[in-house]
């Protein structure tokens, strides 16, 4: 590969960075080449590695040298936003890989919640209904026995069912928190924790 070659790869990575930035790249290559001269092209290209490598380097530093300082231009905002994008399409596979493993994490985590919740709402409206219930139930023992006791029964048996429904959304936290942490610890290379019995 020559020179040539190598900036018209490089071009073809980098062309889709802010053009300001885009200038100043190919600007920097292209000195660096003519300050190592036609006779150190070939060392030239083996000190700034692969135009991919290259590329990737300057859209990295780009996105780190970005988040430094706040801009107070919006057009420029959302350039910069666009080379983070950029730099986390050009980092190796495994940071785009964690990124989405995180993301994948959080949805779990927040359907895992979600249900949580809503066995939370069943199971208070299930108890504060079948109370409601006892009482009326009661009442209602005093116009008709059987009626009242079949209400009674009824009731009673949803005030254990909402007891039910309790204990299973504790049992399903602790198993949802102790399998998320493992498969959190086992994505990020930790090793697994062992429970205290």
């Amino acid at each position: 590969m020559n020179r040539v070659e190598y900036m018209q790869q490089l071009s073809h990575r980098l062309k889709r960075l802010p053009r300001e930035d885009y200038d100043k790249a190919m600007e920097y290559f292209n000195e660096y080449f003519d300050e190592a001269g036609p006779e150190n092209e070939q060392q030239a290209i083996l000190d700034l590695g692969s135009p991919e490598a290259a590329a990737g380097a300057i859209v990295m530093d780009l996105a780190i040298s970005n988040t430094k300082t706040p801009e107070k231009n919006v057009k420029r905002g959302l350039k910069n936003v666009w080379v983070a994008i950029l730099a986390v399409m050009a980092a190796p596979v495994a940071l785009p890989l964690a990124l989405v493993g995180v993301i994948l994490a959080a949805v779990v985590v927040f359907v895992i919640l979600i249900l949580v919740l809503c066995a939370v709402i069943v199971s208070a409206a299930l108890g504060i209904t079948a109370v409601a219930g006892f009482f009326g139930s009661i009442f209602l023992l005093f116009s008709s026995v059987s009626d009242g006791l079949v209400n009674l029964g009824i009731f009673l048996f949803a005030i254990g069912l909402s007891f039910f429904v309790i204990w299973g959304v504790v049992i399903l936290c602790k198993w949802s928190i102790d399998h998320i942490s493992r498969g959190l610890a086992k994505m990020i290379g930790g090793k697994k924790h062992d429970r205290k019995k």
